[in-house]
């Protein structure tokens, strides 16, 4: 051990003596004007960020040399070899093309905007994607708990953050909005490794800036695709791991074609047989752009598709079950002998974007897009002892002898149409900016059933229901920001959503027909300080929000109303490549807030009941720190405290569903050589409740998990890199449960017994990736 500690402080010390710095100014080649917040890479180790004047500087380096990378919209990127020591002047070459994705600057919330917030670049999403969905790539950052219905992380999976669901999470595609428009929850399993063609994720918490779309009451996730690649490449991605999961992957761009065009593409297929007994998943997808570029104009087209079929996995596990067979699945068990081998979920989205942009002049730029999502699909499923009245066909006659159920093997169908546009004007002085936009959608949708077998008494093809429903939404906002000085920032922004709704019977209810209309204004306003590394800011903004169908459906003939929110944010951050920390307080005020009440529907649905008065309050801590150029790590801790007021018959206070009291999560990273990275990701979340009363018995206990992952990156060597890496997911192998539901039933005794179903997650599990860069 003496010699272990002894060898240790060596290796800290020669670190520290031997430690050199790399240092630049990066300065426009035609102008010689410094290029401020271009993104500067060195290797593997670290990225930063040029700052006011063009400069950077990386810390703490070893001799030796490295490749740098740095790149700016609008210029062409660098890429060269330097040594550890040295002090240059990269000049770029301007490209005089109009390449920032207008559209999606209009959302997100800038640098010094007052909303909190967390960006992950290209470079921190590729390192993350060996095949898993999109929640479990954001499963680091703060306040953020991840689930995943075949517990693997691949097929339907779920994110909270702040303890809100997806429902609450407005979540967007290059500025365009995602959640369904009926019931606002946010399928990734229709996306399938969207991840692959993402360059930009943006996560803002609490109810940030206006968007496109419902409006955020948790969180906001945007995800842009559309960057400009002016370089040709090509790309083979290929991950296979535990319980049989298979992830391929080919990417290629043309570069610029006659300095105008350019075309990216990807084909994509990932396949699991799932942790949980049948819970697989086969996925498919494309996704193809292409852009027309010129020196103040682009317009770019997206297409692309999701196929899946997953085996159905939404019921959970039984406590009981839980204990000794944690594994199974009761979907499909209402078949006689084994299990229906075809009690799957079926579904295909496509989308189209088209999106215009165009710069009058340095200060004035405006954008516009059209869109059209088409979705279609079902689930199958084997139901037994089925009513013929359910049905609507009469009781069986046969021999003389009357039947009033049978078995039966039905489809429920979704056929939807979602189609609108978006538009934003932004100008821009050198102390102001004012950006006006808004859109409008439509959301038709069909919904029908099909009997594709009867034991008796029902044709093939029989349709029980045939329903539609239909929502518009239209929305605009105005953002107004202005530099009161060097250091003072400040923000004010204002949005306007009418929404309608036409609801025309449910599956159960084929005669309740709903139609509702809401009027929302929200406010949003907001102060921020930056001096040097320091940035500090304070912002309230208010959210109003709509009910979805299921809620609907769950509370027909009572007073459904509508949710308000009214958010306090305060955050402090110090930012730099070496070492980086902060912390946001926030107030998350709920008028009529939808709380989850821990029932599912039929199909998996979580259902949801209005509360007068509740909130969240809490702290978010992160900080992250390059040690040693061999030695990093990265943490983010969440104290919260979540409660309902007068909840119940008891008017007691209580803790809101789903909203655990503690989230952490950290990530400490070897570098023993320049191009070998060691990472150990781990997660902790603390107990939460199914149920709004607080019982413990009816909760998920805390768990921690921790990974572990090893990548490998050869350059030069055949390809351009080639990257090998390995991945353990639950290395200490916990048999934890992020998600699960309750359900009342009969006690046998006149009374009602709650019980409690659980989505477990993974014991320990691997991948393996193989990443080719032509």
């Amino acid at each position: 051990m003496q010699k272990l500690f002894l060898g240790i402080c060596y290796l800290l010390c020669s670190q520290w003596l031997t430690a050199q710095q790399i240092s630049g100014k990066v300065t426009d080649l035609n102008s010689g004007a410094a290029v401020a917040s271009a993104t500067v890479e060195l290797s593997n180790i670290a990225t930063t960020t040029t700052n006011a004047s063009g400069d950077f500087i990386f810390r703490k380096i070893r001799s030796g040399d490295y490749r740098i990378r740095i790149s700016s919209i609008g210029y062409k990127a660098v890429d060269t070899t330097v040594a550890a020591g040295s002090n240059l002047e990269f000049k770029l070459q301007r490209l005089n093309l109009f390449m920032q994705p207008v559209e999606v600057r209009a959302i997100q919330a800038g640098d010094k905007s007052p909303f909190t917030k967390t960006n992950l670049s290209k470079k921190e999403i590729e390192k993350l994607n060996l095949g898993q969905d999109i929640p479990f790539v954001l499963n680091q950052t703060p306040s953020a708990v991840v689930s995943s219905d075949a517990g693997t992380g691949i097929g339907y999976t779920g994110i909270r953050i702040r303890g809100t669901d997806a429902t609450r999470i407005n979540v967007t595609l290059n500025g365009i909005p995602y959640n369904d428009a009926e019931s606002q929850g946010t399928f990734f399993v229709n996306l399938p490794d969207f991840t692959s063609s993402v360059n930009n994720i943006q996560v803002q918490r609490g109810v940030g800036t206006s968007s496109n779309g419902g409006t955020a009451f948790g969180a906001t996730i945007n995800l842009s695709t559309n960057e400009v690649n002016t370089q040709a490449y090509g790309e083979l991605n290929n991950s296979a791991g535990s319980f049989n999961t298979w992830k391929h992957t080919v990417k290629a761009g043309t570069g610029l074609i006659n300095n105008h065009w350019t075309v990216d593409a990807r084909l994509s297929k990932v396949s699991s047989d799932g942790y949980v007994e049948r819970a697989s998943s086969d996925l498919r997808a494309f996704y193809i752009s292409g852009a027309y570029i010129a020196e103040k104009t682009s317009v770019r087209l997206n297409v692309f598709s999701g196929k899946e079929k997953t085996y159905q996995s939404w019921y959970g596990v039984s406590d009981e079950d839980l204990k000794t067979n944690r594994r199974i699945n009761y979907a499909g068990m209402e078949k006689p002998g084994a299990p229906y081998d075809n009690q799957t979920d079926n579904f295909q989205q496509d989308h189209y974007q088209l999106f215009i942009n165009h710069q009058f002049n340095p200060r004035l730029t405006v954008n516009t897009a059209v869109f059209l999502t088409k979705g279609a699909g079902y689930y199958e499923e084997y139901k037994a002892e089925q009513a013929f009245k359910e049905y609507k066909m009469p009781d069986f006659v046969s021999g003389g002898e009357t039947f009033e159920t049978t078995d039966l093997i039905r489809q429920l169908h979704l056929k939807n149409d979602f189609y609108g546009q978006i538009f934003s004007v932004q100008y821009k002085t050198e102390k102001d900016q004012l950006t006006v936009g808004g859109g409008w959608n439509r959301f038709d949708n069909h919904h029908f059933g099909q009997v594709m077998w009867a034991g008796m008494g029902i044709p093939y093809k029989h349709r029980w229901y045939d329903l539609t429903a239909y929502k518009t939404d239209v929305n605009g906002y105005a953002k107004y920001s202005r530099k009161l000085s060097t250091a003072f920032e400040a923000f004010a922004d204002i949005q306007y959503r009418r929404v309608l709704y036409q609801m025309n019977g449910y599956r159960k209810t084929p005669d309740a027909v709903v139609r509702e209309t809401y009027n929302f204004v929200n406010p949003k306003a907001g102060i921020t300080y930056t001096k040097d590394d320091y940035f500090s800011y304070l912002s309230y903004s208010m959210g109003s929000k709509e009910p979805n169908r299921n809620d609907f459906e769950a509370n027909l003939g009572q007073d459904l109303k509508p949710e308000k929110l009214h958010d306090l944010e305060l955050g402090f951050e110090k930012r730099n490549n070496k070492l980086s920390y902060g912390a946001t307080l926030y107030y998350m005020l709920y008028k009529d807030q939808l709380v989850l009440t821990g029932n599912i529907n039929d199909v998996g649905e979580y259902l949801r009941a209005n509360v007068p008065d509740s909130y969240r309050m809490g702290i978010e801590l992160q900080a992250r720190n390059r040690f040693t150029q061999w030695l990093q790590a990265s943490a983010n801790l969440t104290l919260s405290n979540n409660k309902i007021r007068n909840y119940g018959d008891e008017k007691k206070t209580t803790d809101i569903a789903f909203s655990p009291n503690v989230v952490g999560g950290a990530v400490i990273t070897f570098l023993p050589l320049k191009d070998l990275e060691i990472s150990l990701p781990a997660k902790y979340v603390g107990r939460q409740y199914l149920t709004n009363n607080s019982r413990k018995e009816n909760s998920l206990e805390e768990f921690y998990v921790q990974d572990a992952k090893v990548a490998y990156t050869l350059r030069k060597l055949l390809f351009k890199e080639t990257t090998i890496a390995f991945q353990v997911n639950n290395v200490f192998d916990r048999m934890y449960t992020p998600n699960g539901y309750t359900y009342s039933m009969d006690d046998g005794a006149g009374g009602l017994a709650v019980v409690n179903n659980y989505f477990p997650m993974a014991g320990t599990n691997f991948l393996v990736a193989l990443q080719i860069k032509l």
